[in-house]
C-alpha cells in the first residue's frame, strides 16, 4: 500500500506540466496548488480503501486538475431562456428588467456615484433620496423607502411600528409562500405579538375589534398571494379596518405582495391590489415588490405617511436591509417609465403578458417549422393553444392564454428532452404536461425564437 501511494505525483510535478503551465496564465497558484492536492487525496482514499489499486498516471492526475478547476470556475447563475410560460418565476428571478434600468446598473455600477451626497449642497444625504419623490408622486403617498425584498420590509415595517407590541392578522392570512417562508415566523422574528382572528374563511372587521387591548400596536392586512379563498368567504377591507384602526388610535399595515400600478383588467388579467387605492382606503403604510408586477429589481417598497417612515428609517434594521447604489439605480429608471407614456412598451414583463395570441401563433409556427425541417421523423412537433398563470404569487388561479410548441421523441422521454435542453449551451427551460414536452412562447421573448430553434436542433439530433 504505502509503495502504491509512493507511486503518486507530487503537487510539484503537476504544476510543471504543460498545460497546467497554461492555466497559471490566467488562474492564481494558489487555486491551481489546492485543486491538485483535492485530486491526489481523493486518489490516496481510493488507494487506502481497495488496497490494491493502481494509481492513475500523471497524466490522467493533470487531466482531473483541469476538470476540478473548470468546475471551480463554473458558475451556477447563467441566462436562460424561460420557456415555461410563468412570467415571475421565482427560480428564474421573476421580472426581466428593462433596457433603462439596465443601462443605469451600469453606469453607476461602473465608478463611483452620489449616493448618500447631495451634490448640490454637498451635504450627506439619504440614499432613498433617489427615489422617494418618484415614489411619492406615482402612489400619491406622504414618504417612501425601499429595503432588499418585500419580506425584509415586512420585518423592518413590524420591528419598528408594532416595537414588541401586538399586531392583530387574520387567521386566513397567514400565509405560506415559496420557500417555506410564513407569515407567522417573520411577525415572531420581529418580537411582535401576533394575535390570530377570525377563522380561515371568514374574518369581520368586528374580529379586530373584539381582539384590540392595551398592548396593540397595529393591525395587520395580508394579501394571500399564492392562493384564493372562494366560495363561503368572507374578508374584511381596507376601509373597514381603517376605520378601527383609527378609532383607536392604532395603525393599519397593509402587505399587498405584488403591487399593481394600475388596472391589469385591461389586459384581461383579473386586478390585483394596488398601493394608490390602498392608502386611499387609510392604509397608514403599504408594503409590495419591486420585481413582481412592477417590473422592476427585487427591492421591497414602503410607502405611506410620514410619522410612520420616519420611524422605520430611523429603525437599526434599516441599515441591514438597505439597497446597494446599482439596485436603486435600476428601481428610480424603472420608477422614470411609470413617470412617462405607455409603461407597457418598455418594462419586458408587460410586453410579454400583452403580446397578441396571434403574433404568438405566428412566432411559434415558424419555429416548429424551423425545428422540424431540421429534424429526423423521430421527432413528433406539434403547435397548440394552451393557458399558463402569470407566477410570483401574482393573480393566483388566474389562466393566462398562450400558445406552445409540443415536442416528442420516439427514444428520448420529456425528462431527458428537458434534462439535454437545461444543460445545453444556452440553457432552455420548459414544462412537462400529458408527458410531453412544452415550450410556451408567452415567456419567451421573440428575439429568443430562433435561439429555440437552435437549442432542440442541436440537443435533439445530436
Amino acid at each position: 500500500m504505502n509503495e502504491l501511494l509512493r507511486q503518486l505525483p507530487s503537487v510539484t510535478d503537476i504544476l510543471a506540466q504543460a498545460e497546467i503551465q497554461v492555466l497559471l496564465r490566467s488562474i492564481r497558484q494558489e487555486t491551481i496548488v489546492a485543486a491538485a492536492r483535492n485530486v491526489l487525496d481523493s486518489i490516496r482514499r481510493d488507494i487506502l480503501a481497495q488496497n490494491d489499486s493502481t494509481p492513475p498516471s500523471l497524466d490522467a492526475i493533470t487531466q482531473s486538475t483541469i476538470v476540478a478547476l473548470k468546475l471551480y470556475q463554473a458558475t451556477t447563475l447563467k441566462s436562460v431562456i424561460n420557456a415555461t410560460g410563468i412570467l415571475l418565476h421565482t427560480g428564474l428571478g421573476r421580472a426581466p428588467l428593462p433596457a433603462a434600468a439596465l443601462e443605469a446598473i451600469t453606469q453607476i455600477g461602473q465608478g463611483y456615484a452620489s449616493v448618500e451626497i447631495n451634490l448640490p449642497s454637498g451635504k450627506r444625504s439619504n440614499r432613498a433620496d433617489a427615489v422617494e419623490n418618484k415614489l411619492c408622486h406615482l402612489f400619491g403617498c406622504e414618504a417612501a423607502t425601499v429595503v432588499n425584498n418585500n419580506a425584509g420590509a415586512t420585518l423592518l415595517a413590524l420591528s419598528a411600528l408594532a416595537d414588541g407590541k401586538q399586531a392583530i392578522v387574520s387567521r386566513g392570512e397567514l400565509v405560506e409562500i415559496g420557500g417555506s417562508f410564513r407569515m407567522p415566523d417573520v411577525m415572531n422574528a420581529s418580537g411582535t405579538q401576533m394575535c390570530e382572528v377570525g377563522t380561515t374563511n371568514k374574518t369581520r372587521a368586528v374580529d379586530y375589534t373584539n381582539a384590540i387591548n392595551d398592548n396593540t400596536a397595529v393591525l395587520m392586512k395580508i394579501h394571500c398571494s399564492n392562493y384564493h379563498i372562494a366560495g363561503f368567504s368572507e374578508s374584511a377591507t381596507i376601509a373597514e379596518l381603517a376605520a378601527v384602526a383609527h378609532d383607536h388610535d392604532l395603525l393599519l399595515i397593509d402587505d399587498i405582495g405584488s403591487g399593481a400600478f394600475f388596472d391589469y383588467t385591461t389586459f384581461g388579467i383579473q386586478q390585483e391590489p394596488m398601493p394608490v387605492q390602498s392608502l386611499r382606503d387609510g392604509a397608514d403604510v403599504v408594503l409590495f415588490s419591486g420585481d413582481k408586477l412592477l417590473g422592476g429589481p427585487q427591492c421591497g417598497i414602503i410607502i405611506g405617511k410620514q410619522t410612520c417612515l420616519d420611524h422605520i428609517n430611523k429603525h437599526p434594521l434599516m441599515r441591514a436591509l438597505r439597497l446597494d447604489k446599482t439596485i436603486y439605480a435600476a428601481l428610480s429608471a424603472t420608477l422614470d417609465i411609470y413617470l412617462g407614456p405607455h409603461p407597457e412598451q418598455h418594462i419586458p414583463l408587460l410586453q410579454l403578458l400583452i403580446e397578441p395570441m396571434d403574433q404568438l401563433q405566428q412566432r411559434a409556427e415558424t419555429t416548429a417549422k424551423e425545428i422540424r425541417i431540421n429534424s429526423s421523423d423521430e421527432l413528433a412537433i406539434q403547435t397548440v393553444s394552451d393557458t399558463t398563470f402569470l407566477g410570483g404569487g401574482s393573480v393566483p388561479g388566474q389562466e393566462i392564454a398562450t400558445v406552445c410548441i409540443v415536442l416528442e421523441h420516439q427514444s428520448i422521454s420529456p425528462d431527458e428532452i428537458s434534462r439535454r435542453l437545461r444543460t445545453c449551451e444556452t440553457p432552455l427551460l420548459g414544462r412537462i404536461h400529458d408527458n410531453r414536452f412544452t415550450i410556451d412562447f408567452r415567456s419567451v421573448f421573440a428575439t429568443e425564437d430562433s435561439r429555440i430553434a437552435n437549442a432542440v436542433i442541436e440537443t435533439l439530433n445530436a
